[in-house]
């Protein structure tokens, strides 16, 4: 038992530390093209602090642990929201309200929304099948579309590294999958200890754990003045985890939907973005730590 939660502490600090590498590598070379700030959080970063739900969902899915797999996706997604996009909020409000009448992430904030409701709707058959792993993908690359079209330029400190940049994505990569392993295997066996059920420990510790990422990524970001990646990147990693890794995942072994009670409090929390977007000043920071007492309470019922 004590190994099991060792190996889960290891896995989860190469899991962290990789995605680290692998956003600052994968940002320098998306910056030696020209790409926009805010459209490399959306993509390159949010798919880099994406890996290890890509990882450890899709490996569980392959290996039979379909309830940790999808518990981690959507534990996640709600970790993303409810825990670091709100810290940032509190951090530094401006960062997500509007600025001069318009709010700056509208139009990826509605993105996320048709991704959740997507990923939702499919859901409501019951199961996750090859026929919604298509669907999924299909509606991901059209959101991944759009974003490229409408991608802004802003001033927010990217750059490039060289040669550095490719041993950092090469490296991050190799450390995530490795920490992804030993985090699913610890987990299984930390589930079997206890008796709690995988889905649950995949929507609490497992979410909570591979969400690390998105934390100190865009909190770094925040405090660098990068607010662009930061929201940009809770935002795009969500959209990733629902259409890109449930549906990859899918497409291996189909995933039963143990209930939608989760999934509805996903789509919950999803919804509450809109006022952190749309408001400004005050209303934001009251917000904002609503949303992070909702998330408390929301693993104190996992919990209980």
């Amino acid at each position: 038992m004590i190994l099991s939660v060792v190996l889960f502490v290891l896995g989860l600090a190469l899991l962290i530390k990789g995605a680290d590498y692998f956003v600052e590598g994968g940002g320098g070379l998306a910056a030696r093209y020209g790409v926009s700030t805010t459209t490399i959080g959306f993509t390159v970063i949010a798919f880099g602090t994406s890996l290890p739900e890509f990882v450890v969902s899709v490996n569980a899915i392959a290996t039979g642990n379909a309830d940790i797999g999808l518990g981690n996706v959507v534990g996640s997604n709600i970790a993303n929201i409810g825990l670091v996009l709100a810290l940032c909020a509190v951090l530094k409000p401006a960062v997500v309200g509007e600025r001069r009448g318009q709010a700056p992430l509208r139009h990826e904030t509605l993105l996320m929304l048709a991704a959740t409701a997507v990923f939702i709707g499919l859901s409501l058959r019951g199961v996750l099948d090859v026929v919604s792993g298509i669907a999924s993908l299909v509606v991901f690359a059209f959101l991944l579309n759009s974003l490229w079209k409408s991608g802004r330029t802003e001033d927010e400190p990217i750059v490039s590294h060289g040669n550095r940049d490719y041993a950092e994505t090469a490296g991050g990569l190799i450390a995530v999958i490795i920490g992804a392993q030993l985090v699913l295997d610890s987990a299984v066996a930390i589930a079997d200890a206890f008796g709690i059920p995988a889905y649950i420990i995949g929507l609490s510790m497992v979410a909570v754990g591979t969400s690390l990422p998105e934390l100190v990524t865009s909190a770094v970001a925040i405090l660098k003045g990068s607010g662009g990646i930061s929201v940009g990147n809770i935002l795009g990693s969500n959209i990733f985890n629902l259409l890109f890794v449930m549906g990859c995942g899918t497409l291996i072994r189909p995933v039963p939907i143990p209930d939608m009670v989760n999934l509805a409090i996903m789509g919950g929390f999803s919804l509450a973005v809109i006022p952190l977007i749309w408001g400004h000043g005050r209303m934001i920071r009251v917000w904002a730590a609503l949303m992070i007492a909702g998330y408390a309470a929301y693993l104190g019922m996992l919990i209980i």
